[in-house]
């Protein structure tokens, strides 16, 4: 698996894996007061969703420019390429209007929009795993395949970008779908348990276990290098 690239700057939403003791929460949750403005995003929630289910093609997009980037930026992380995240993100507005009908409200408008991209990118790792495993299996019959170059990261990005993207790599898919939905796109448990179809503890859990593996993974090699000889 090549290196995920990731779109975000990862300090922007991880505190530093050094600080042991301490749980890695995003600032969100230090916030305490209610947050006045969710009544209002509830009722522009609603509002877009039933201007879309009405087929007003405007809505459409504002939905694209309110969630575009981040959809793509997620598709990205998933898939690890800027091009299928673009082929996902434009398959998954198709699918939300061939299924807008279905939009019953047990969930924000905005979450059932992600729940179809987290499905589509499923959908193009699967496929895209089933051709790699029928190439593989035509190269190895004519042996005549050259072989592939796997992507390049970035020279610019820092160590500890690199270090947390073979990590990541590392972790099951599960593990490091749940870990880039909340920490990297800030969604609640609640909303990962819908896009996911699973329980909110399902999701606290493997996000605990995702950042325990990191964790593990990331002070291994420093670990090993106070632990050698001098």
């Amino acid at each position: 698996m090549g290196n995920m690239g990731l779109a975000l700057a990862w300090e922007t939403r991880i505190p530093p894996i050094a600080q042991r003791g301490r749980r890695l929460e995003p600032f969100r949750e230090q916030i305490a007061a209610p947050d006045r403005g969710a009544d209002a995003n509830r009722m522009e929630d609603a509002a877009l969703a039933a201007a879309c289910r009405s087929g007003d093609l405007h809505a459409y997009e504002r939905l694209y420019t309110q969630q575009g980037a981040r959809m793509k930026n997620l598709a990205r992380n998933i898939l690890g390429s800027s091009t299928d995240a673009e082929d996902a993100v434009q398959e998954t507005f198709l699918k939300v209007q061939r299924s807008i009908a279905s939009f019953r409200g047990q969930s924000s408008f905005v979450t059932w929009t992600f729940r179809i991209l987290v499905n589509t990118c499923y959908d193009a790792r699967r496929s895209r795993l089933r051709k790699k495993e029928v190439a593989t299996d035509d190269e190895q019959q004519h042996g005549d395949a050259a072989p592939r170059a796997e992507p390049r990261a970035a020279v610019s990005h820092p160590s500890l970008r690199l270090a947390l993207e073979r990590a990541l790599a590392k972790l099951t898919r599960h593990q490091r779908d749940v870990f880039l939905l909340y920490e990297v796109e800030g969604f609640r448990h609640a909303e990962i348990s819908e896009m996911l179809e699973i329980t909110e503890t399902a999701s606290k859990n493997t996000l605990f276990q995702a950042k325990k593996n990191l964790r593990q993974m990331l002070e291994s090699p420093r670990a090993s290098n106070v632990a050698g000889p001098r």
